[in-house]
């Protein structure tokens, strides 16, 4: 999603002045070379490479500053000075699209990705003297497992899903940290050490009522966004699959095969002779980003 993001934005809104996009690296070169060859590289660029031809990659360049950071450090992760005061002073929109989506992540990752860099962004968006929105991208999912209406309605701090007790998140950051320690005290292998945490990230979410850890610790970033937006406007959006574009920049990319395409795949080579379905059930789909210009 966030390729087809940065590939929208620089597509129809060609007199924006700048894209800040913080990318997982070491350092600014590194980030370069990740934009470079993970992003503008990619077959969803075909358009704006066919529209600008040579100047394809000066343009890029010109419009895009890629930034070496990680949503899971305070501040960004962004570790140059002037690079963090040149953002608070010019910055006027945030979108929040980082997120590990894996169901059964570790609990430790996915917490300080999905809950805790939720609250460093927002920290981070505190600082940008121009900021007109905050967007964050959360999950349908957050709301569970329901039938019937669901709405669109902000988590409280500490609410659950079953009801059955409060939702302490920092509680949840030490006993995860906890957990790790006792594994590595016992002297736990990588890999078991992985598995212990899926585990416990799946005990937890099931004790407080959510399906996965995924959908847990997302349900958390969103609480404190909440709690600390204090008068930083903030839009949570709420996406349920995301599949391949539908028109723009032309019909049927994404990246790598997910969401439904594994079926598709997997049905095309005869590895999938059945799956069971409800035919009267609604399959909520969103084909990726088609945004309106403004």
């Amino acid at each position: 999603m966030n390729v087809v993001f940065v590939e929208k934005l620089l597509r129809v809104q060609p007199h924006m002045k700048r894209l800040f996009l913080l990318i997982r690296a070491t350092n600014d070169e590194t980030a370069r070379q990740r934009l470079q060859n993970d992003v503008m590289e990619k077959e969803v660029f075909r358009i704006l490479r066919e529209k600008h031809g040579k100047d394809f990659c000066s343009f890029i360049w010109d419009k895009v500053t890629p930034v070496a950071g990680d949503i899971a450090c305070e501040n960004l992760g962004i570790e140059e000075k002037s690079m963090k005061e040149e953002m608070w002073r010019e910055i006027n929109v945030i979108v929040n699209v980082a997120a590990t989506t894996n169901f059964d992540e570790r609990y430790d990752v996915s917490l300080i990705t999905n809950t805790m860099g939720a609250k460093h962004v927002l920290e981070f968006a505190k600082k940008c003297v121009k900021l007109e929105i905050l967007l964050h991208v959360s999950t349908a999912y957050v709301s569970g497992e329901k039938t019937g209406l669901i709405l669109e309605k902000p988590f409280h701090m500490g609410e659950t899903l079953n009801g059955i007790m409060r939702l302490d998140i920092e509680a949840e950051m030490k006993l995860a940290n906890e957990r790790l320690r006792e594994l590595r005290v016992n002297g736990a292998t990588r890999k078991a050490e992985t598995i212990a945490m899926k585990e416990l990230g799946n005990q937890r979410a099931r004790f407080f009522g959510w399906p996965n850890t995924y959908c847990f610790t997302k349900a958390m970033g969103e609480m404190l966004l909440g709690q600390l937006r204090e008068n930083i406007p903030l839009v949570i959006m709420r996406p349920t699959i995301i599949s391949t574009t539908y028109r723009e920049p032309f019909p049927g990319w994404i990246e790598g095969t997910r969401t439904l395409d594994v079926f598709i795949v997997n049905y095309g080579k005869g590895k999938l002779r059945s799956l069971p379905i409800d035919r009267r059930m609604i399959l909520d789909v969103i084909r990726q980003l088609q945004l309106r210009e403004v």
